[in-house]
């Protein structure tokens, strides 16, 4: 077998050792199923809630509330992580405002995003792209200062317009970053979301977990933590494929 069909046979076999030894523990009661109820429990909990729909009903909810927001969000950071790259102008007015602002808690921007746009799906959206955007403007503006100075240069000896500059030089040469900069900020998107639906609404994976906590269904609550797992890293899977299409040299 390749060192490859290795590694992948280790990355397949360790969860699953890991969820035979939980089983193995509760059943002998090592662990207090009261508070880790076994893989087994947990597993006809699942069966039960997507049989009964109200599994698909809150990851749906979830997912559309992140990728609505992370769409916002990125599309915000890039336009102007792009700017702040390629324009000093820009970069003296924004660059200070971000720097300041980023290390707030976008969890403790939640009050006040819901004072602004309510209790509806727009709070929710809005608090994702707010999480998304600073690493994405960061990571993009970053990505700009690293290209060669040589391209940028090339660009403006033939005249190319500003719109050029943004389509044609710069965005392509960010992309790594910007690439890098999704990943990241998907995986706080959901950490945000989560928390945003225990505080302030009645549907969606975080509410699931919340209230399941609140009357001790110590099963469902495990369901909503693994359905997070299973979205984070079906998300990033995604986003390692969109990886692959736009900047193919990169695994190169």
């Amino acid at each position: 077998m390749s060192r490859a069909g290795v590694n992948r046979a280790i990355s397949i076999a360790t969860p699953i050792l890991l969820l035979a030894a939980w089983e193995i523990a509760a059943r002998a009661s090592v662990l207090d199923t009261r508070f880790f109820s076994s893989p087994a429990s947990i597993g006809n909990e699942l069966w039960t809630m997507a049989a009964s729909g109200d599994l698909w009903k809150h990851a749906w909810i979830s997912l559309a509330r992140v990728l609505i927001g992370f769409a916002i969000g990125t599309t915000l950071g890039v336009v102007l992580g792009l700017g702040i790259g390629l324009s000093p102008t820009i970069s003296a007015i924004f660059k200070p405002l971000i720097d300041a602002t980023f290390p707030i808690p976008k969890v403790g921007l939640l009050p006040l995003v819901i004072i602004i746009f309510g209790l509806g799906e727009a709070s929710k959206y809005a608090i994702i792209a707010i999480s998304a955007f600073y690493l994405i403007v960061i990571n993009t503006a970053a990505g700009v200062r690293q290209i060669e100075r040589i391209y940028l240069d090339v660009g403006r000896n033939y005249h190319a317009s500003r719109l050029m500059m943004f389509t044609d030089v710069a965005l392509p040469g960010a992309l790594p970053s910007i690439i890098t900069g999704m990943k990241i900020s998907m995986g706080v998107s959901l950490i945000i979301i989560v928390t945003a639906e225990s505080l302030a609404a009645k549907s969606g994976v975080g509410f699931l977990i919340w209230t399941s906590w609140q009357v001790f269904e110590v099963e469902k609550m495990y369901v909503g933590l693994f359905i997070s797992a299973v979205m984070g890293f079906l998300l990033a899977v995604l986003l390692d494929w969109v990886e692959r299409r736009l900047i193919p040299w990169k695994g190169a």
